[in-house]
């Protein structure tokens, strides 16, 4: 019986020896792409057996800066390309490492209820005295609070609407900002409108030609620990799959 017992734990500490340690991916990825990027985790880890993507999210430009400053992730996904080619301009990637994803797609938001007609109005509709507060993400940090606030400037309306316009740290505090009456509207990324609260709501898409074209990238950081793994990722990411995914979130693909 002992035999047997020390048989069996030399035999599940070969199996144990075999598996190996399990490998962790930190990827910084932009708020707006959360479901998503959380689809394309669960994929990943599905074709790379002892492998686990840890999931940081937060807006594009705060990302930046804490890469800047050492930030210790593998690989950024982020909500728009110009803070990947910075990355790049500041000598913390290559630029064969960076590789665009998918085409971001702004909507407008309304909660359920809301008389505003966005969709035969357009957004000079958001100038309406009834419309108090307007949520999008902060411009400064946030791809996508900057296409919405292209759009408003497209649209002739942004100086009319300025004093109402509520900025959340990313996209999906804006988000929250307008599903907890915060805000009667909210600019958002079509990608986060697919579950939860959001789902319930009303969604106009905003015309492709009052913002520039919002092409999303990612980018392997030259600092991380699993630089083949990472790039494993990004490969599955911009691949059938990934795109299969990503399509399903109303992306546009390259």
């Amino acid at each position: 019986m002992k035999r047997f017992l020390l048989a069996a734990a030399l035999l599940a500490a070969a199996h144990a020896g075999a598996a190996g340690p399990r490998r962790h991916l930190a990827a910084a990825a932009a708020a707006s792409l959360k479901a998503a990027a959380e689809e394309l985790s669960r994929g990943f880890e599905a074709e790379q057996p002892g492998v686990e993507v840890a999931l940081t999210l937060g807006a594009s430009g705060t990302f930046f800066a804490q890469i800047q400053n050492g930030a210790p992730f593998d690989l950024f996904l982020s909500a728009d390309r110009e803070y990947p080619r910075k990355v790049v301009a500041a000598g913390l990637a290559s630029a064969d490492d960076e590789k665009v994803y998918a085409f971001g797609k702004l909507v407008a938001w309304l909660p359920p209820g809301s008389a505003l007609d966005l969709r035969s109005r357009g957004l000079v509709a958001l100038a309406d005295p009834s419309v108090k507060r307007i949520a999008l993400a902060n411009p400064a940090v946030a791809p996508f609070g900057r296409a919405a606030e292209a759009a408003l400037r497209a649209a002739g309306v942004h100086d009319a609407v300025k004093a109402k316009l509520v900025l959340g740290t990313s996209a999906s505090q804006a988000a929250q900002f307008a599903t907890t009456g915060a805000a009667d509207v909210a600019f958002l990324p079509m990608s986060l409108t697919f579950g939860g609260e959001l789902a319930g709501g009303r969604v106009v898409a905003v015309p492709e030609e009052l913002y520039p074209r919002i092409e999303q990238s990612g980018v392997v950081l030259g600092s991380a620990r699993e630089p083949a793994l990472a790039r494993a990722f990004l490969a599955f990411v911009t691949g059938a799959k990934g795109r299969a995914i990503l399509a399903r979130y109303g992306y546009g693909l390259p």
